[in-house]
């Protein structure tokens, strides 16, 4: 296990997960979110509609994209480290 700082709320905490133990339920909870927009719609244009669509903040959504059960979404995606992930042209 390791000490790690929370991605969600920035807390230290000691595990193998990018997460604390107060913030998981919560990751779960946006990633179930996700996975049923995606599943019931087509990807959106941008990062901002996605996070508009779902409730789920920038922030999150640019981790979440990174995950090998999004990659089909990500690959559609281009990231741009000053505005996120933005749909490529």
């Amino acid at each position: 296990m390791e000490f790690n700082k929370c991605k969600r709320c920035g807390a230290f905490f000691v595990s193998n997960s990018c997460v604390c133990p107060n913030c998981e339920p919560k990751d779960n909870l946006e990633l179930s979110k996700l996975k049923g927009f995606l599943a019931e719609n087509d990807c959106p244009n941008s990062i901002e509609t996605l996070a508009s669509n779902t409730g789920i903040s920038v922030k999150n959504l640019n981790r979440f994209l990174t995950q090998e059960d999004f990659l089909p979404v990500a690959s559609k995606l281009e990231i741009n480290p000053i505005k996120g992930i933005n749909v490529k042209l």
